[in-house]
């Protein structure tokens, strides 16, 4: 069985304490209280932080319900914000009760007593070392953010705080915060006969961002900007991030991270005479 279907039925194959598990204790009631009972007397299986279940669950209560907290700083949630979070429901394909699970998340973010630090640092925990996932965490955040086309101071502190608690220097904030951007211009992963030999143009981005994306200076060579754009394209693989604990229903918002990279870097070689 899946961890969807342990998550909704109650049958846990995995323990989670902290703000996460009182969380996702909220949206499911007393399968989820039955699920933990039988785990206090018969489980044997793996509850330390990391295992893929648990990881898998975290990232999806974790996202939501910050993604609810996020569309609240400002003061108000805009229509904008929530089609963007409709939005990545609808690119997961979730399943009515997902579907529904994932929305009362939403509106437990928005909640002032929310504690998005206690969080999103059980949701570090729990993934360990996994930073190419904790990327992902905020990347979805950032699309969220950006959906009613701007950033407001109170949600650039907040995603400051995030990367914070998430242990992110500053300049990679600054990083997603461009790729998510051009992502926004790039149009959606699969498009039939663009994938591959996109326009640099395309994707909104200055050749300034398009290293800033890449990670490089204005002066690397051409082995050095290969090496960090084959690095980003590893690190938003699908395959590579659903073996480390991303939701197997979240690949599609992965895939199109991978279109960014591909124009910033077709930028810079277009501009280098690569």
């Amino acid at each position: 069985m899946n961890w969807w279907g342990k998550l909704l039925g109650g049958a846990f194959g995995f323990l989670i304490g902290g703000p996460i598990g009182g969380l996702i204790g909220a949206v499911l009631g007393h399968n989820f209280d039955a699920g933990l009972k039988r785990l206090n007397h018969e489980s044997d299986e793996d509850m330390s932080p990391g295992a893929q279940e648990r990881v898998q669950a975290t990232f999806f209560t974790a996202t939501f319900a910050t993604m609810g907290h996020l569309a609240k700083a400002d003061g108000k949630v805009t229509r904008d914000e929530i089609r963007m979070a409709e939005s990545v429901m609808s690119q997961m394909q979730l399943t009515p009760e997902q579907k529904r699970v994932a929305i009362d998340l939403f509106q437990q973010g928005k909640d002032p007593s929310y504690d998005v630090k206690a969080v999103v640092e059980q949701f570090r925990i729990e993934c360990r070392r996994r930073t190419n996932l904790m990327r992902m965490f905020v990347e979805i955040q950032l699309h969220a953010v950006y959906a009613d086309g701007t950033l407001h101071p109170a949600e650039e502190k907040l995603l400051g705080e995030i990367c914070d608690t998430l242990k992110f220097p500053k300049f990679m904030l600054r990083q997603m915060e461009i790729l998510v951007r051009a992502g926004r211009h790039s149009g959606p992963a699969g498009d039939s006969g663009n994938q591959g030999r996109r326009p640099a143009q395309s994707a909104g981005l200055s050749l300034s961002e398009a290293y800033q994306l890449l990670g490089i200076d204005k002066t690397a060579d051409k082995a050095v900007a290969k090496r960090a754009y084959r690095k980003l394209m590893s690190q938003h693989h699908p395959d590579k991030l659903v073996a480390k604990g991303l939701p197997p229903e979240m690949i599609k918002i992965a895939t199109e991270k991978t279109q960014a990279i591909k124009a910033a870097y077709d930028l810079v070689k277009e501009r280098r005479g690569w």
